[in-house]
């Protein structure tokens, strides 16, 4: 937390806080934006409730003072506990994961069960974040969904106010990555003629910004207002001015090719972003995002970032291991909700334990422990992980390419390459859950225990099968597990 709040973005906003107009609820808040919208508030000195899907402790040392409820926006008696003496509150909830129907259909219905509820317990105010696109034109599944959750939240008694942007720029933004690993790993980039549509997009800390400053502006209630940073620019603009940027020469081949699902699979396979976010994201792409007015200028006068300073921001908070929050925390949906090791009521059917005793002291071992992954690898025999990696992504998985989100950093609930964090204690143990394509679930525990004079550091796999198939997998990999779990607890020892 203190590296957040030596970073706040709203120290030069124009509107002055206002904590005394009461609780202030944030949704989304383990999200990417959710998650840097709420220490600005705490530190302007609001009093924040947090609404999640399940409560983990990890959440109380992120957002110190914050109130952390559990809810869903799809169960209105949740909703309606969550919602009680709140005055305003932000609905940043948002899914780019579902198939089209499924996205639209409970989209609507969340946001639904949101204004009824805002209604009953009589909300000030909603302020809700949606997708900038030309309402005349036809638009993409995903902007036309953004678009029909601001009309049915704007249709109760709750004055909403709507901010509609484009693509978001920052250190951890899935729009960002994409554009990042393209310019990086391709010397060729092929450019479909839809690249050439017009974007206005926005730096985060200004997306933050305007959100914070909405809430504290009482002309702002009840109204819609297009944000976007200083440049209009096309996609193919945005590659060249980030190429530019990284000193890389690409070559921009002109490509007939349109379609848009088989080119964001095409392009997930090498980049972070898994081909579901990615094919909304594209499809987007179609649709000119450009801001049609600028009233919220006049209303906030700030001057927002242009994309080039965007793009070196993002870049010196990942240089300087700043990244408080990332696209992969809500990927995939519902994470929060999946089995943990602990929930299983018999013991898991399959183990594997590897581990070494050493001199060396905890602190170190655990340390070494939990830089695994990600830039720095697996310490040994990358290429069996990066190879499962591969396929896991080929099969529409998460592959290995979501890498980390800081590279000496772990909390609960961040990703490492396939696996997610779902228990760790200081120097003790580091326990992961699969979220790669499997024929049942599984978990990679590190723990570092204490024997007379010495600790023993232990890798443990456990593996709970799902059917035949899940078993045959299990015996199928078994005789890697020592090659692999052996020289992978050697390394971090070495390393320590």
């Amino acid at each position: 937390m203190a590296s957040v709040e030596n970073d706040l973005l709203c120290h030069d906003l124009p509107s002055e806080p206002q904590p005394e107009m009461g609780k202030i609820l944030v949704t989304g808040t383990t999200g990417y934006v959710g998650g840097r919208l709420t220490p600005e508030l705490l530190a302007r000195g609001y009093r924040v409730r947090v609404m999640v899907r399940a409560a983990w402790d990890e959440y109380e040392q992120r957002w110190p003072g914050a109130e952390i409820v559990v809810a869903d926006a799809l169960d209105p008696d949740s909703l309606r506990k969550a919602l009680e003496g709140i005055h305003a509150a932000y609905y940043l909830i948002h899914s780019l994961l579902l198939g089209q129907e499924e996205l639209e259909s409970k989209e609507i219905q969340a946001a639904e069960n949101f204004r009824r509820a805002a209604e009953e317990k009589g909300l000030a105010r909603i302020i809700y974040l949606g997708g900038l696109g030309e309402v005349r034109a036809p638009l993409s599944p995903h902007l036309r969904s953004r678009m029909q959750v601001a009309e049915e939240l704007g249709r109760g008694a709750v004055p909403t106010t709507v901010l509609r942007a484009a693509i978001i720029i920052g250190s951890g933004s899935a729009s960002y990555e994409i554009i990042e690993h393209l310019v990086k790993s391709l010397p060729i980039l092929l450019v479909p003629h839809w690249v050439t549509t017009r974007c206005q997009p926005i730096g985060i800390r200004d997306v933050i910004k305007y959100l914070v400053g909405v809430l504290e502006t009482h002309d702002t209630l009840g109204k819609s207002f297009d944000v976007g940073g200083k440049d209009i620019l096309t996609y193919r603009q945005m590659l060249e001015i980030l190429a530019k940027l990284l000193s890389k020469r690409r070559l921009f081949v002109p490509c007939s090719f349109y379609n848009i699902g088989l080119f964001a699979y095409i392009t997930s396979l090498f980049t972070p972003v898994p081909a579901s976010i990615t094919r909304c994201l594209m499809e987007g792409i179609t649709n000119e995002v450009v801001c049609q007015n600028d009233a919220i200028k006049r209303i906030m006068a700030f001057e927002p970032l242009g994309y080039k300073e965007s793009l070196v921001r993002a870049m010196s908070r990942e240089e300087q291991d700043q990244v408080h929050t990332r696209w992969s925390d809500a990927y995939p949906p519902a994470h929060e909700l999946a089995m943990k090791l602990h929930e299983i009521e018999k013991p898991v059917r399959y183990t594997s334990t590897h581990s070494l005793l050493t001199e060396k002291d905890t602190s170190s071992l655990f340390r070494s422990v939990c830089r695994i992954g990600g830039k720095e690898g697996w310490f040994h025999t990358n290429l069996l992980w990066r190879l499962r990696g591969a396929v896991d992504r080929l099969l529409l998985g998460v592959g290995s390419l979501r890498g980390r989100r800081s590279p000496s950093q772990l909390r609960i609930g961040d990703v490492i390459d396939f696996w997610r964090v779902e228990d760790l204690r200081a120097d003790a143990i580091l326990l992961l859950r699969a979220e790669m394509k499997l024929p049942g679930k599984a978990w990679l525990q590190f723990s570092v225990d204490r024997e007379e004079d010495k600790n023993r550091l232990s890798v443990n796999a456990y593996y709970q099968p799902r059917g035949v198939f899940g078993r045959v997998y299990w015996y199928m990999f078994l005789p890697f597990h020592f090659f692999i779990f052996q020289n992978l607890i050697r390394q971090i020892e070495k390393r320590s």
